[in-house]
């Protein structure tokens, strides 16, 4: 690693660990007593904790699904132009909002781990009415197979079976995204 990436991901990494995330909530994503899931597993794939290990096959996951991916995100023009640091650096910041309970990244494995096949965020949210917002993705190349659509009732079922939030958002997918857009926000 260069000097200039290590630089780049300690501040990013000490900005993180200092909650420095404007998105975030004060009020605790999730209780003190609940223990994370760290993993879900399937026949098909295995979801675990997003780490900067991950940076090569997730780099090149997400760069032969750049089209897709633009769709699960409308608008926000991600993940176009990302460099190989930048992603190392995404996947720092993921990795220690998991570590300190403000957001949890999972990627999307084979279960032999040799392919990054997706990703799957829960996120906090202060959109009226809902607990957490969840985004996923399975690979452009998966598509065809149903892949996602397998990978997004998973998750639903794996969130409502073992995380403790009454109310999980999937914008996009469950709420399209006008709906979504529309909603209030409230102070947590």
């Amino acid at each position: 690693m260069t000097r200039r990436l290590t630089a780049h991901l300690l501040a990013v990494l000490l900005l993180a660990a200092a909650g420095a995330s404007p998105a975030q909530s004060p009020t605790p994503f999730v209780p003190a007593s609940f223990k994370v899931p760290e993993k879900l597993e399937t026949r098909e794939f295995r979801l675990r904790m997003l780490t900067v290990n991950d940076v090569v096959k997730d780099y090149e996951a997400v760069m032969t699904s750049v089209e897709h991916l633009k769709t699960i995100w409308p608008g926000s023009g991600w993940p176009e132009g990302l460099t190989f640091e930048q992603d190392l650096i995404d996947l720092g910041w993921h990795q220690k909002e998991f570590q300190t309970r403000r957001s949890f990244a999972y990627t999307v494995v084979t279960p032999s781990e040799s392919r990054v096949v997706g990703c799957v965020y829960v996120d906090p949210t202060r959109k009226a009415g809902y607990d957490a917002e969840v985004y996923l993705w399975a690979r452009q190349d998966e598509l065809a197979g149903g892949l996602e659509k397998r990978l997004h009732a998973e998750v639903k079922a794996w969130l409502a079976r073992e995380w403790p939030f009454k109310k999980v958002a999937f914008p996009g997918r469950d709420i399209p995204w006008a709906e979504w857009r529309a909603l209030p926000s409230e102070k947590r």
